[in-house]
């Protein structure tokens, strides 16, 4: 355990290392490359106000997601009513589609615990 404790640490060090030699010059690139997106003069005032837009323009969307979660929804139950006429392929994707959830599930309960595997003796 401390070897491995030791071995993290030497790359935290060799990260940092590249960060500080390398980030002046990528962070000075990526505002050039993006300054069309930037604000000015950026005042916390300008911040705020562009906060608020974001906010209330997300707000403003509700509606129209909450629209399209009933289509999709409303499309799911005419397929569930046709389902005799579903063919071999779309039942197909749509078990890979359930397993990729369930993995995606699996996967995160996983991270959550820190990448331990609890029950299981090996």
């Amino acid at each position: 355990m401390a070897a491995r404790l030791q071995q993290l640490r030497s790359k935290a060090v060799q990260a940092s290392g590249f960060v500080c030699k390398h980030g002046g010059a990528y962070y000075k690139e990526l505002l050039e490359k993006n300054k069309h997106h930037i604000v000015q003069p950026p005042t916390i005032e300008k911040c705020q106000e562009l906060s608020k837009q974001l906010f209330y323009t997300r707000l403003a969307s509700i509606p129209g997601r909450y629209e399209s979660f009933w289509k999709e929804l409303d499309g799911v139950k005419n397929i569930w009513r046709n389902r005799k006429d579903l063919k071999v392929e779309d039942a197909g994707i749509a078990a890979l589609f359930g397993l990729e959830l369930y993995a995606w599930f699996c996967v995160g309960e996983i991270a959550g615990r820190g990448f331990t595997f609890t029950g299981y003796y090996v």
